[in-house]
């Protein structure tokens, strides 16, 4: 009898599978009957959505005990997490009265982040709900759930995204996943290329493997927003990514590419010592190159800030059919330099088909590579469930100070409570009332999140609102994870502090960043959020108006190239690309919009 049932219920699943796919194929049949990749594309879709019905089935009956994976154990001490975050956080007994207890963060993640809301609608499907979890198709469910928890329990903390990643953009991934597999680390592959000289014989075109490997450049906002640079130039020139990862990162990140490893193994011959690698700027200097030239077997690409000049050509279609034939190429880079992708001829159709919003590259390709390590995940869901998990809002405020002594704290604090007020993001203050009159029955409406290398602004705001009461009656409470005085980039545990918190950041349901800041970049972008972005005080001026509003979810590159490669002579790219804009904060930096803010 138990036999019979469970075969209908297999029957079942196979004819709904098949009752959905079957028209799907049909319709993605005619549309692309011109496209034999189009057509395999939509054969590569249908298995996605049978693989998302068939994870959802195992999903569902875990489903019972979701609250209990995601629950720690009661009774451990939050000071050891606030210890090791940096600090211990000064909590009045109102604010214990309303910190939520472990036990609390299935109910409250999902309430957050309208998961129940989801869940007890009908139309919610056993395949909607592992979309849910899969992020819409962009993650796939093949990892070992120990391994990655956050993997698997970040929808639990954030809204589901609005944007939906495209159907051509989850085949492109599926497409370099199995690339990764086949020439990733420690592959005959792998090893045959990697075994090479500097110098080959022939063009590298012929090669079935090529790599780009990542290297470590500046703080850790830099390095994220570079690594999703690289993993999209990886994507659209056939090439595995490979990351060069010191200790002060082997902690951060789980392993985002299934049954392979992105991490360039350290025997790599050119670990430590790069000097004798020749750069990009000597093949094009060199522009007689040709299919029957010697290239080298390694290459050098150098696309730093402070070397901006051969980068102005990195767009042309000269320069990368070059790289091409480069079977390793070593990227050196500090620049959030996607747009620059999009000025090159050969791959805008490509870029358009994976992103027809063009301002969700990095909250996409973000959420699909940077998932926090069990370690940073322990830390990020702690904090959470103590200091944001029952307020109804959350906002987040990332304060970065590159000079302390053109503007000073008080300013800078002026400015963000003025940003803050203007645009209601926070209650103002009613110094008529009292705050003991919401004592007993307060519950905290707005949870601050403050993000910062010095503690006064996160000290100055909370004892702001724990000594007045808000004219709305609203309750806020301040915290801050951490405050470590200076930037470390080369300290692990600064890093993964700094991790937690942009990770935190990106929970929240607004922001008010500082002008130029990646760290901010990376927050908002994996949020899918538009920030208010400070300007930039001088003085003792607060300035105005104090913020602005981003135009795009997109990070901004800092230092764009200039040169316009078909007429041979420098340009304002802005004006010929639709989707392009100049940066709120950096005025000659490019940042990546949708089409349609344009005309």
């Amino acid at each position: 009898m138990t036999m019979d049932r469970l075969s209908f219920k297999r029957f079942r699943t196979l004819l709904v599978v098949g009752s959905i796919t079957f028209p799907i194929l049909f319709t993605l049949t005619l549309m692309h009957q011109h496209s034999i990749y189009d057509l395999v594309e939509g054969v590569s879709n249908i298995n996605i959505l049978a693989a998302r019905a068939q994870n959802a089935t195992t999903n569902v009956l875990k489903e019972g005990r979701r609250n209990a994976t995601v629950q720690v154990e009661e009774g451990k001490d939050q000071n050891v997490v606030d210890k090791m975050l940096g600090g211990k956080q000064q909590i009045s007994s109102e604010e214990q009265a309303q910190t939520p207890t472990n036990a609390d963060i299935g109910k409250a993640g999902s309430k957050n982040h309208s998961f129940e809301d989801e869940k007890n609608d009908s139309t919610l499907s056993t395949v909607g709900f592992a979309s849910v979890r899969l992020l819409d198709g962009l993650l796939v469910s093949t990892f070992d759930e120990g391994s990655c928890i956050s993997r698997y329990q970040s929808y639990l903390f954030r809204k589901r995204s609005p944007h939906k990643p495209s159907v051509y953009l989850i085949s492109k991934l599926r497409k370099y996943e199995h690339l990764h597999r086949s020439c990733g680390p420690h592959t005959k592959s792998y090893d045959k290329i990697m075994g090479k000289s500097t110098k080959s014989s022939k063009s590298g075109a012929g090669e079935k493997c090529k790599y780009l490997v990542w290297t470590a450049s500046n703080g850790l906002g830099n390095r994220m927003l570079t690594l999703v640079a690289a993993f999209l130039y990886a994507i659209l020139t056939d090439r595995v990514l490979l990351v060069k990862f010191g200790d002060d990162m082997s902690d951060l990140f789980c392993e985002p590419f299934a049954d392979s490893s992105w991490l360039l193994p350290r025997n790599f011959r050119y670990w430590k010592d790069q000097k004798h690698i020749k750069t990009h700027e000597s093949m094009l200097i060199n522009k007689g190159y040709n299919a029957k030239e010697i290239f080298p077997s390694f290459l050098i690409l150098n696309l730093q800030h402070t070397h901006d000049g051969h980068n102005n050509f990195f767009h042309c279609d000269h320069c990368q059919n070059l790289l091409q034939r480069v079977p390793v190429m070593i990227l050196w880079s500090d620049q959030y330099f996607v747009p620059s992708l999009f000025l090159i001829p050969s791959f805008r159709k490509d870029l358009s088909k994976m992103f027809p919003q063009k301002d969700t590259i990095f909250h996409h390709l973000g959420r699909y590579l940077f998932h926090p390590s069990n370690k940073a995940w322990e830390l990020i869901s702690k904090f959470y469930q103590a200091h944001l998990a029952k307020a109804n809002e959350k906002i987040g405020l990332q304060i970065r100070v590159f000079n302390t002594h053109r503007a000073s704290h008080q300013t800078i604090i002026n400015e963000i409570i003025a940003c803050a007020l203007r645009h209601k993001l926070l209650p103002e203050i009613d110094m008529e009332k009292s705050t003991t009159s919401l004592k007993n029955h307060a519950t905290i409406s707005k949870a601050v999140l403050v993000a910062s290398l010095y503690s006064e602004y996160g000290e100055r705001l909370r004892n702001m609102y724990m000594r007045n009461t808000t004219g709305t009656g609203e309750v806020i409470r301040v915290s801050q994870p951490s405050h470590e005085e200076r930037q470390k980039s080369n300290d692990g545990m600064h890093n993964i502090k700094a991790w937690s918190e942009i990770y935190l950041l990106s929970l929240c349901d607004a922001l008010v960043t500082s002008p130029k800041s990646t760290f901010g970049y990376v927050a908002h972008g994996l949020g899918g959020l538009k920030p208010w972005i400070l300007k930039r005080p001088y003085g003792e001026t607060v300035p105005e108006p104090p913020c602005q509003r981003a135009m795009s979810m997109e990070p901004c590159f800092h230092y764009p190239p200039k040169y316009e490669c078909s007429v041979n002579r420098t340009i304002d790219f802005t004006s010929l690309v639709h989707h392009m804009e100049h940066c709120e904060d950096v005025p000659n930096g490019l940042r990546l919009i949708n089409d349609n803010r344009k005309g």
